[in-house]
């Protein structure tokens, strides 16, 4: 018997049945151990020992494997065939010698590109040893994240109170980020003025043209500067007599694309199917392991985590053959196509992501949902980058008047040949094949210039990132690795440094503020060259040309020296620093030229920047004596520094006060010891606020009405997501405070109906029925809880993450979220603290008296009293 260990369950199943009875396939779920996460995990005084722990959830999966082991005579370790893989399998084989479970057993390392029985069986055949160098890459990767994590994030916790952490490539993507926003908040819009018309002939339909030059002049952007200017143009164009100076058609060649890599895949399923990177990743891993085929589970898609952009011979063979017989011999090319990646560090180890089979074409396969659309979005690409060259036609006119005073240019793309556009076409150019048909017409004809228009424009700031756009430029600069790319902008958004609006990333205070700390005193390590030399060193490491310690040797030294150096460091200094760096998007310039920083309440004072538990905030050095604040960012909102009485109350002749707060701005009734208080809703500003308001806040909860069903009370309230009206324990929300304060019972009735007729649809907070999971049968919805939203499946409640719109999760996404879930186990409750024993009272002679009146034995003090030493905190891991 050969024991065989791949990475996931479902590939196991799949394998096995490849292999036949003579071979046993388990899962180790992933990585079985990982440095723990406190400090001392790698020590670099120690040569950069490492210590590594067994995941709890891998004991079980571990003694599974160790017990298979014992009725087989061989150990075939097939993990994914990437670093990460390779790691794993090390991992197992460290964990099972020190275990004495292998004895005198055979050990192999194999690989395959894809989950069909030829790849599997074919990589059966041909093992290897264990790649050590590949190894020693990942080692000199897991070393350099912890120690960059778990060094500077505390500096970051004690210097700038309300950071979170600091992740090595990690940091540099948010720099990306925060930099664009501040070139977009310190870009100055620039007027200009272009000219249109529709030219019309005897020969055809009207056509579009684009006035060029002016006076003998070439037109630039910015030639026509005001409306002034734009007018003058419209105008001597109607005035001028126009004819054609000139036709011109050039023949155009395009061709096609190489297959899909792991970053290009993600760029264009955002662009093409706004699918996230871990969506797409999702999605990519189920194609890969495969679906039911005719009884047999077939990997459709090879590995998706790679940068080459290659595919071997075999498949470039059956993907010529699907091309002559699906769409004739004319959309093949006379030779066979071979790329090279073009993108910095890219490793030509693998190859493209490509179907396992051309001749599975999507509409044959019946898949559904994200899986079909991302499987012809693969197929589509990787059979184009094989097909013949595009013929297009690209005619340009040029018109004029005979006194050389306006110029016109018009100018269409016809297609003469489709070739691999019938199949796939490059987004930005898709319009293009599409684009104005001009009529047949020949130089000296005369046209008449018809709608000739001024059009106002300005220019625009570079738009926001977007995942794609933001993995592109990370390839670009040769930050990171494909495979980590996901992961990257998910911990970004875990941590709150940034937030996707609209799907492009906007920088959070938070994170702008770490960035600005990092620019200033770890300058070094959050440089886009520095970080990309750091990936191709550790490059070097994986093609076995550079020793793995050494490279972390020459990281520590710099690093360590550096973290030094910030030891001596005030929160002040910190601060004053970041006032200058954060200078123009804090304290932006003001119109009449006087001090931007200075206090508008006080009249010595200085405006800096502030940072507490809940986060950063502008504030008055002269604090306390000066309140003011405002919040963090261009043009922030101001607080009021002092609390305003708006009025006394009619009923209890208290007055009325308007504060604010840590936790924002409220209403108050009187200075009691704990008085009424009620924070003001999101929708209602801070300005208008009057006396009226804030006993109407105060007033609450409104009782609405009796219910006419059961004669219980319907009341509204505002509670911490907003206003509600609430009834027999069903909340039914309100869109404003407003519709709080004025709803009637009819149509509290009919709200809280509705939200009883959603709850019996779906459950409570049900925000889609999926349907009845495919191993359980049970029913499986999206719901919507307090702390987002989350899949449910019977008792199991798996989180669903950030960056995935919970409208767009569909059956296999749930099942993988509760498969997840599952093996993670049940989170573990907290022990409640042992109770105190009371002192037992002493026996007296005394006569016995009642128990309301027995003395205490005060003088006794009991050990339970020693309160325990506080253990540090040990610093997440990056």
């Amino acid at each position: 018997m050969n024991l065989v260990i791949v990475e996931s369950p479902a590939k196991a199943k799949t394998i096995e049945k490849y292999l036949g009875k003579d071979y046993k396939v388990l899962a180790s779920f992933g990585h079985i151990r990982d440095l723990p996460s406190k400090n001392g995990s790698v020590r670099p005084d120690e040569d950069f020992a490492m210590d590594w722990a067994v995941d709890t959830r891998a004991k079980k999966r571990i003694t599974d494997i160790v017990n298979a082991l014992k009725s087989s005579d061989k150990l075939i370790l097939a993990t994914d065939p990437d670093r990460e893989g390779e790691a794993i399998s090390w991992h197992l084989l460290e964990v099972l010698e020190k275990k004495k479970a292998l004895k005198d057993k055979q050990v192999e390392r194999v690989v395959f590109n894809a989950i069909t029985k030829k790849s599997v069986t074919d990589a059966i055949k041909a093992p290897r040893e264990l790649d050590m160098e590949l190894v020693n890459a990942y080692l000199a990767r897991r070393a350099l994240d912890y120690l960059v994590g778990f060094t500077l994030s505390p500096v970051l916790w004690r210097k700038l109170p309300g950071a979170r952490s600091a992740g090595r490539v990690q940091s540099v993507c948010l720099r990306l980020i925060t930099e664009r926003e501040t070139e977009i908040e310190q870009f100055q819009n620039q007027e200009y003025w272009t000219v249109d018309t529709d030219i019309a002939s005897t020969k055809g339909k009207n056509f579009p043209a684009k006035l060029v030059s002016l006076n003998g002049d070439k037109l630039t952007k910015f030639s026509l500067g005001n409306e002034k200017a734009g007018h003058a143009a419209r105008d001597t164009v109607k005035a001028a007599s126009l004819s054609i100076s000139s036709v011109t058609a050039k023949p155009v060649k395009r061709n096609p694309l190489p297959p899909y890599t792991t970053s290009t895949l993600q760029q264009d399923a955002s662009g093409r199917l706004g699918f996230s990177a871990t969506r797409t990743m999702q999605t990519a891993q189920k194609l890969y392991e495969g679906i039911n085929i005719g009884g047999e589970t077939v990997g459709l898609i090879t590995y998706m985590r790679t940068d080459g952009v290659s595919m071997v011979g075999e498949a470039i063979s059956e993907a010529r053959s699907t091309i002559t017989n699906k769409f004739g011999a004319k959309y093949l090319p006379e030779k066979v196509r071979l790329y090279k990646s073009k993108a910095k560090n890219a490793q030509e180890a693998h190859e493209a992501i490509r179907p396992t089979s051309f001749t599975r074409a999507p509409a044959d396969l019946h898949l559904s949902g994200d899986q079909a659309k991302l499987y012809e979005l693969i197929w589509n690409r990787a059979m184009a980058s094989q097909m013949a060259t595009a013929q297009l036609e690209r005619t340009t006119i040029e018109i004029g008047d005979k006194a050389g005073t306006v110029g016109f240019r018009a100018s269409g793309t016809v297609v003469r040949f489709d070739g691999f556009m019938v199949l796939f076409q490059e987004r930005a150019k898709k319009a293009e094949a599409d684009n104005v048909r001009l009529p047949d017409i020949a130089a000296n004809d005369m046209v008449v210039a018809e709608k000739v228009e001024a059009e106002q424009h300005f220019t625009q700031p570079p738009p926001r990132y977007s995942e794609a756009s933001l993995v592109k430029k990370m390839e670009e600069l040769g930050i990171g690795r494909p495979s980590t790319y996901a992961s990257i902008l998910k911990v970004l958004q875990d941590r709150d440094y940034v937030t996707l609006d609209k799907k492009r990333f906007i920088p959070a205070d938070k994170g702008r503020l770490v960035i600005a700390f990092l620019e200033e005193f770890f300058t070094k390590y959050v440089q886009y060259d520095y970080t990309a030399e750091l990936e191709e060193r550790l490059d070097l490491v994986s093609d076995g040309k550079l020793e793995w310690k050494k490279l972390l040797a020459n990281f520590w030294e710099g690093f360590a020296a550096q973290v030094d150096g910030t030891k001596e460091l005030r929160i002040t200094q910190v601060l004053d620093a970041l006032n200058v760096a954060l200078g123009p998007m804090v304290f932006p310039e003001k119109e009449d030229g006087s001090d931007p920083r200075k206090c508008p309440t006080c009249d010595d004072g200085q405006l800096s920047l502030k940072v507490s538990r809940f986060g950063s905030f502008i504030g008055c050095t002269n604090y306390p004596d000066c309140k003011y604040t405002r919040s963090f960012g261009k043009g922030g909102e101001e607080t009021p520094s002092e609390d305003t009485v708006l009025g006394t109350d009619p009923d209890s002749g208290l007055d009325v006060w308007l504060k604010t707060g840590r936790y924002g701005p409220y209403v108050q009734l009187g200075e009691e010891k704990k008085p009424k208080r009620t924070s003001l809703p999101k929708d209602w500003p801070f300005d208008s606020i009057d006396l009226f308001k804030a006993l109407k806040l105060l007033s609450l909860p409104r009782h609405v009405g009796d219910h006419p069903e059961d004669g219980k009370k319907i009341t509204g309230a505002i509670g911490r997501y907003g206003p509600y009206i609430l009834h027999a324990g069903v909340y039914a929300n309100l869109e404003s405070a407003d519709e709080m304060f004025e709803v009637g019972v009819n149509r509290a009735v009919v709200l809280l109906a509705e939200k009883k007729a959603k709850r019996g649809a779906g459950g409570a907070g049900a925000l889609k029925e999926l349907g009845d999971h495919p191993e359980t049968k049970k029913p499986v919805r999206v719901m919507s809880g307090r702390y987002g939203p989350y899949v449910k499946c019977e008792k199991v409640n798996a989180t669903i993450p950030k960056d995935v719109d919970p409208n767009d999760v569909t059956m296999d996404m749930a099942v993988e979220y509760i498969a997840a879930k599952i093996a993670k186990g049940p989170a573990k409750k907290r022990k409640a603290p042992a109770k105190k024993k009371k002192a037992p009272a002493k026996k007296t002679v005394a006569k016995k008296k009642p128990a309301a009146k027995k003395k205490p034995a005060a003088k006794k003090k009991p050990a339970a009293r020693k309160t325990p030493a506080k253990k540090k905190a040990a610093p997440k891991k990056d």
